[in-house]
């Protein structure tokens, strides 16, 4: 077994493979009655997940370890991310737990954890529970014959589903001061299938569905947040005011304006957060964003009178800062965007429903509204390296990259990290013009491969 479980998003990786085996995924639901909850009392686990075919058989195995550890088990089955999160944190549950690997294909899969404020755990909460599942000193208990065959009763299953659902609904009361809406969605063949279209339906809209028919492989399969382009299409060419796509857990969303166009996270967090601004819903005039954002979001938000803070990539850190900061609205150019005042975590409905909101107080669509931020072009170049060293160890390179940060002088952004799980360096570049970002970039990944590659 690994020495190293979580990743930016959880644990993640191949399905049956270590640690996503029976063997590790029991023990884990075992660890996670071993590592909270010191007095002693039966511990409650609320379980979802998305529609890949190994989702039954890792949700059996966590289910199993659990209830052998003392802990009493609610499956949901197929669940969004974000109603886990939120009936962790509404419905007496100690901890959530979803099986998914958001965006990535059917073959992979994974594990997101949330303690009972409905919060991803942070590093400190990864790391006990990470202590817990690798300490020899413990066996892993041996679940009862007939666990494996539990199930949550469907109506109590269903009933909680109809809380989250719910819960969101109530974030437009007045759907009808949007006049007639035809909208497309896209649910990824994910967790968001038996969620969304119900919801939009409710809500009275001319509804549309695609990515709605999940057979446990094509989840992501050329749809949903990620593959946004057939989407854009279907829109464009069947007369639809909007279209939203989820990508397969559903805690995030890619809009598309009814001129077919893509609108990004940076954009959504531009008009909602110009929209809670007038609506004096915004703490501090301030949101925040991860390092990624776009600089032109920045710049327009500072033209309103907004701060933007930024953080490290990764929806948890998202959330961390704004509860530090104590501050309404953070998200991702990927489409995470967190409305804390509503929930704790990243929701693709949340998010559309908001932004249905701005154009319901406003009165203007979608492109109109959007078209009001200036993006400004991007590069990102990716230079293979022999090791990691830091980068002012290499006075050569260093140099280099002090002359890039004096042109730019302020109209510009230069972000340089090394990747997390790859023999990589990341050069993004931001600026007014997209051939001089170009030759600034090259300038910088010439330098690093001749003394790093």
């Amino acid at each position: 077994m690994t020495d190293r479980l979580f990743g930016t998003d959880g644990i993640r990786g191949a399905a049956g493979v270590p640690p996503l085996d029976p063997a590790t995924v029991t023990r884990i639901g075992a660890a996670l009655v071993r590592a909270s909850d010191p007095a002693g009392r039966p511990r409650r686990i609320v379980i979802g997940r998305d529609t890949r075919e190994s989702g039954e058989w890792i949700e059996a195995a966590l289910t199993a370890g659990a209830v052998a550890a003392g802990a009493r088990v609610t499956r949901i089955g197929v669940a969004p991310t974000p109603a886990v999160a939120f009936l962790a944190s509404s419905s007496g549950f100690d901890a959530g737990v979803v099986i998914s690997a958001s965006h990535n294909p059917f073959a992979d899969n994974g594990l997101k954890v949330f303690g009972a404020d409905g919060r991803k755990l942070d590093e400190v909460r990864e790391a006990a529970l990470e202590a817990v599942v690798l300490d020899d000193g413990w066996t892993t208990p041996s679940p009862p014959p007939e666990t494996s065959a539990e199930r949550t009763p469907p109506e109590t299953a269903s009933d909680l589903l109809d809380q989250y659902r719910r819960h969101v609904r109530s974030v437009l009361p007045e759907p009808a001061a949007l006049g007639p809406m035809r909208l497309a969605v896209d649910c990824a063949n994910g967790a968001m299938a038996p969620v969304a279209p119900k919801l939009f339906e409710e809500l009275g809209f001319d509804l549309v569905s695609l990515g709605c028919e999940p057979d446990g492989r094509n989840i992501n399969d050329g749809c949903g947040s990620t593959y946004p382009e057939p989407l854009a299409q279907f829109v464009a060419a069947h007369g639809c005011r909007l279209g939203v796509a989820f990508d397969g857990d559903g805690d995030r969303a890619i809009l598309v304006d009814h001129r077919g166009r893509v609108v990004d996270g940076d954009a959504v967090l531009f008009i909602c957060a110009k929209h809670l601004q007038r609506a004096g819903r915004l703490p501090d005039d301030a949101i925040v964003a991860t390092v990624m954002s776009n600089i032109g979001l920045e710049k327009g938000l500072e033209a309103l009178g907004i701060g933007l803070i930024r953080c490290a990539v990764g929806d948890k850190y998202v959330m961390e800062t704004l509860v530090e900061r104590r501050l309404a609205l953070g998200g991702e150019q990927s489409g995470h965007v967190i409305f804390s005042e509503i929930l704790t975590t990243g929701d693709g409905l949340i998010t559309t429903l908001m932004v249905l909101q701005a154009m319901a107080a406003s009165g203007r669509e979608l492109d109109a509204l959007a078209g009001e931020l200036t993006v400004y072009p991007q590069v990102l170049v990716n230079v293979k390296v022999r090791e990691k060293v830091s980068l002012d160890e290499v006075p050569d390179v260093a140099r280099v990259i002090d002359a890039v940060e004096a042109r730019l002088a302020g109209q510009g952004r230069l972000l340089v990290r090394y990747s997390g799980t790859e023999p990589l360096l990341r050069i993004m570049l931001e600026g007014p013009e997209q051939p001089a970002i170009d030759r600034m970039a090259g300038e910088i990944a010439d330098s690093v491969r001749r003394h790093l590659g």
